[in-house]
């Protein structure tokens, strides 16, 4: 089989049995491209060894990619690998092999009030940042992510009862509650600016002054708009207010269970991680206030 026709083969059964989102599909591609782009001589399924992994690991490593992506990519590639040997068409089995491990990271996360400071910077006088203002206060309010708040859709959001019907990852469905200020600013939103939209009638919540559904590359813009206006000089992203909300959550005695729950996160030990943000954090309040009693 060719390999084009083992991509799309392998594409279908991302989306249809796995349903995986359309974005998560183009993230595996993308990592594909650069397999194959170590391997321009592969050119059909025949052409696939269990022994390539291994290959292709050592490669990214040793051209100093970072172990993040080049573990993402092995995973990506990995995953590929996998599906062609269950379905017949590589005929070795698919080994694990020892690999370096992922550095630990613990994710950013903006205090209290550079959140403030963040969410006060759009200025309401221009329709625009009406959104914008109702998009971050949605996200730090429900702790959704970047791609889940563009692809909102007005009618999985009930403003009465303060909830929002979440899509995730693999398509799992959530129920998130929605804070006070969020449902003031998207009902602001609706009502003064949405409902002037020329295409208010789309399913989405959230639409660019054209009416089209808003971009992950907007969000990115926009974010770091205005971080800059609310004086916070570090690179950010739209993920740092996932984060924030997570941390600041379990610093006010949240049920860890609760908050993996409200972030759609499968697996616990994902969740644990702000656990440690947050001993961080408050050891560090703790050290600026001993300096500051001396």
């Amino acid at each position: 089989m060719d390999i084009s026709d083992a991509i799309e083969m392998y594409s279908q059964y991302i989306l249809v049995e796995r349903g995986l989102l359309p974005s998560t599909l183009n993230n595996y591609k993308e990592d594909l491209y650069h397999f194959f782009q170590f391997f321009p001589d592969k050119k059909t399924t025949d052409d696939l060894f269990a022994t390539d992994l291994k290959d292709y690991f050592r490669h990214q490593l040793e051209n100093e990619l970072s172990v993040s992506t080049a573990l993402r990519r092995l995973s990506s590639t990995k995953s590929f690998y996998l599906f062609l040997s269950k379905e017949g068409y590589i005929k070795e089995d698919i080994p694990d092999f020892e690999t370096v491990k992922k550095p630990a990271h613990l994710p950013d996360c903006l205090s209290s009030e550079e959140v403030e400071r963040l969410l006060d910077a759009p200025d309401l006088d221009k329709p625009d940042e009406i959104r914008d203002k109702a998009m971050l206060e949605t996200m730090y309010s429900s702790g959704l992510r970047v791609s889940e708040i563009i692809n909102l859709e007005i009618k999985n959001v009930n403003l009465n009862r303060g909830v929002i019907q979440v899509f995730g990852k693999g398509a799992k469905e959530r129920k998130v509650p929605l804070g006070d200020y969020a449902i003031e600013y998207i009902n602001k939103y609706i009502n003064e600016v949405r409902n002037k939209n020329k295409n208010k009638n789309s399913k989405y919540l959230f639409l660019s002054k054209y009416g089209e559904p808003l971009t992950r590359q907007y969000y990115f813009k926009m974010i770091r708009k205005y971080a800059l206006i609310a004086g916070i000089d570090r690179p950010i992203s739209p993920h740092i207010l996932r984060h924030s909300f997570a941390t600041h959550l379990l610093e006010n005695n949240a049920d860890l269970r609760a908050v993996q729950e409200m972030l759609g996160h499968s697996n616990i030990a994902t969740t644990q991680i702000y656990t440690h943000v947050s001993s961080r954090r408050m050891t560090s309040i703790y050290d600026q206030y001993m300096k500051g009693n001396k």
